[in-house]
């Protein structure tokens, strides 16, 4: 059973799915910055959801959000050639730093705080000096954690570096209630959304970002010109699912379910781990046997390298309990020593794995 990867699970709503065909949109080329349509609704619902007034010229589209992390530094590097770093979390979602590398610029990678969120007392001056741009991702992939967005806002604004921040996960938000960079107002920040985990529709790639209008309508103008534009049908697909909340509120429901399911399966078989402040992934540290046996290999084949701690639990777990997993250290070197669930099966399957696990009983893990 393959948790390693957060791809939904669960339909999409009938009413979005009838809309990708009735629209009429597919006969002409759709704006690259958004149909009207698109906007209001997005606007609508961070008016619902966080009690943001944005206006419709405060938004615009991306063709699904992980091509908006991973172009995004390069568009602001011609905006401003004489900064070459990009700050990201860590861990975190790879696409962060690899946005760097792909514009020619330097990731610099930005730790967390004990309790989790990004620190970001720990940026050099030096560093915000050279920063094109900051990552921020509340709730975050893969820890759950929330960051400060507040904190965050204000951080950018005193160094001059917009921040942007990745809030695809919001509305999985298990402690509070759902918060957004926006909330702190407009200058120097921008907040990306994607549809995929919200409603179910990662087949189709629409998301939007909103924010500082001058930002925002930079990105717009460029974007345009390398043809990044959501499909018409898609478009007006993303507007009826952004004007529904109510099956995201059952999708809320089916999430919390399984974490909490796959969170007692694992204590039942000595992996104790807590929920998540967010998001649909459960960041599992280690147990020390695995690790203990790990170093011990390493060891004794003479090798510095050889099978980490977090490489060996995960084949552990497909081995003895048919489950495959994430190794942390796919989300950078502080992600080393934990493994990252995804709680996205069916719950059908997620009750079959969690029952796997919990047969397990007590030391199996080496």
């Amino acid at each position: 059973m393959d948790l390693s990867v957060g791809t939904p699970s669960d339909p999409p709503p009938a009413a979005v799915v009838g809309a990708l065909a009735t629209s009429g949109s597919e006969r002409g080329y759709p704006p690259s910055v958004g149909s009207l349509e698109l906007r209001e609704a997005a606007c609508g619902w961070m008016e619902r959801r966080f009690g943001i007034p944005v206006r419709a010229d405060q938004v615009a589209a991306c063709v699904g959000t992980k091509e908006m992390v991973a172009s995004t530094a390069g568009y602001l590097r011609l905006r401003d050639p004489t900064r070459d770093t990009v700050l990201c979390p860590t861990p975190a979602y790879p696409t962060y730093a690899m946005s760097a590398l792909l514009a020619g610029c330097r990731a610099v990678e930005v730790g967390a705080l004990p309790g989790g969120g990004i620190d970001l007392a720990a940026i050099a001056p030096s560093e915000a000096g050279r920063a094109l741009m900051l990552w921020v991702n509340s709730p975050s992939n893969p820890t759950g954690a929330l960051s400060d967005l507040a904190e965050a806002a204000a951080w950018g604004r005193h160094h001059g570096v917009p921040v942007f921040s990745d809030e695809c996960y919001a509305e999985f938000t298990w402690s509070g209630t759902p918060r957004s960079i926006l909330e702190h107002g407009t200058d120097g920040v921008v907040a990306v959304h994607s549809l995929s985990k919200r409603s179910n529709l990662a087949g189709i790639r629409v998301g939007f970002y909103a924010g500082d209008p001058g930002l925002v309508g930079y990105l717009s103008e460029v974007r345009k010109h390398a043809g990044l534009m959501v499909p018409g049908p898609v478009q007006a697909a993303g507007a009826v699912a952004l004007s529904d909340d109510s099956h995201v509120i059952d999708q809320r429901a089916r999430y919390l379910g399984r974490l909490e399911r796959l969170a007692s399966a694992l204590g039942v078989a000595g992996v104790p781990v807590t929920l998540p402040e967010g998001g649909f992934y459960l960041w599992v540290p280690v147990p020390p046997e695995v690790s203990t046996a790990a170093h011990s290999t390493s060891a004794r084949s003479g090798s510095a390298g050889g099978e980490s701690p977090s490489w060996r639990f995960a084949r552990t777990l497909a081995s003895r309990a048919g489950v495959l997993v994430s190794p942390g250290e796919f989300y950078g070197s502080a992600g080393e020593g934990f493994v990252r669930i995804a709680a996205v099966a069916p719950d059908d399957r997620i009750e079959m794995v969690a029952g796997r696990i919990a047969a397990l009983g007590q030391g199996w893990m080496v």
